[in-house]
């Protein structure tokens, strides 16, 4: 009798497991530098794949970097397979660099790009999908707009900026350290100027550390407001009225720069695409470290309804 009811139990618990997860994932190598996970829907045949691309540091599939997990990557890709939108999300060449002996002073922003074409590339071999859009999440969202100048669908850009990353860098250290901006301009104009700079303090020694240099340099030559006017494919921006990152004024630079893009501004959405209705800052950065809060309610319904109307 004990043995009956325990196999009831576990098929109970399969039946939730399956009611909770109507998709199926599967590890799928690129190449030596890219490893990440396909997520498809439980009907197996969805029209559409999104290659979710995530924003700056060594950030992972989920979108989850050391000492900060929110999943957010790993949300979108659940939900959208909920959608029957198949997804592939993937760990960046960054988190590979100490196996693979890269060194930061050769690491170059192009290397993002070049991995999401082999992306492409890998899947659209295999000619299974009738639409592959690119969705690039704060950094991600530049390097989706230059990547799809090679192959792509569709691009989504969530949260990203609407500026050069110099530009966007003194803005966010005018916010958050008032006082140094006007140093951190001169290093730029000093790195843009002459390829180094030894023009800046201390305290923005993570920024204009030597060795990351070259990577800066490389990361600045392209503006998403020039970048997005190269493209004649389906385009989506998004952001959240509470984004202390990206805010709602890059969103607007990418609509101008590309009129005919689909501009969607979801209030209270914050960078890692969660609802925070307060302005409190500390309770919006407290939720970059909080996976078990949902994704902001609208965000899905946004990116599903875009996502479907590519190659009907």
């Amino acid at each position: 009798m004990k043995t009956k009811f325990t196999v009831l139990l576990i098929l109970f618990i399969q039946v939730l497991v399956a009611q909770e997860a109507p998709f199926t994932e599967e590890d799928v190598t690129i190449n030596e530098f890219i490893d990440g996970t396909f997520t498809s829907p439980e009907s197996g045949n969805s029209p559409w794949l999104v290659i979710l691309i995530q924003g700056s540091g060594p950030t992972d599939r989920n979108g989850n970097q050391p000492m900060l997990k929110s999943n957010y990557q790993k949300k979108i890709a659940h939900e959208l397979a909920k959608n029957n939108i198949a997804s592939f999300r993937f760990d960046k060449r960054i988190n590979k660099m100490q196996k693979l002996k890269i060194k930061e002073e050769d690491f170059q922003f192009d290397f993002l790009v070049d991995d999401v074409n082999s992306i492409v590339q890998h899947f659209r071999t295999k000619g299974t999908f009738k639409s592959i859009i690119l969705a690039g999440h704060s950094q991600g969202s530049l390097v989706a707009l230059i990547a799809a100048q090679a192959d792509a669908d569709a691009v989504i850009s969530i949260a990203g900026p609407g500026k050069s990353i110099d530009e966007v860098i003194v803005e966010q250290i005018k916010l958050q350290a008032p006082g140094l901006e006007e140093n951190a301009r001169t290093a730029f104009d000093e790195l843009i100027a002459n390829g180094k700079t030894t023009n800046y303090n201390p305290f923005l020694g993570s920024i204009f550390r030597p060795s990351g240099q070259n990577f800066m340099m490389s990361w600045i030559k392209y503006d998403p407001a020039i970048e997005i006017t190269k493209l004649n494919i389906p385009i989506l921006i998004v952001n959240g009225t509470n984004d202390i990152q990206s805010s709602v004024q890059d969103a607007e630079l990418l609509k101008m720069a590309k009129p005919d893009a689909q501009l969607e501004i979801i209030e209270n959405m914050n960078h890692i695409l969660r609802e925070i209705k307060t302005k409190d800052n500390l309770v919006n950065t407290k939720s970059y470290n909080e996976p078990g809060r949902p994704l902001h309610p609208q965000l899905i319904p946004i990116l599903t309804e875009f996502i479907k109307e590519q190659g009907e």
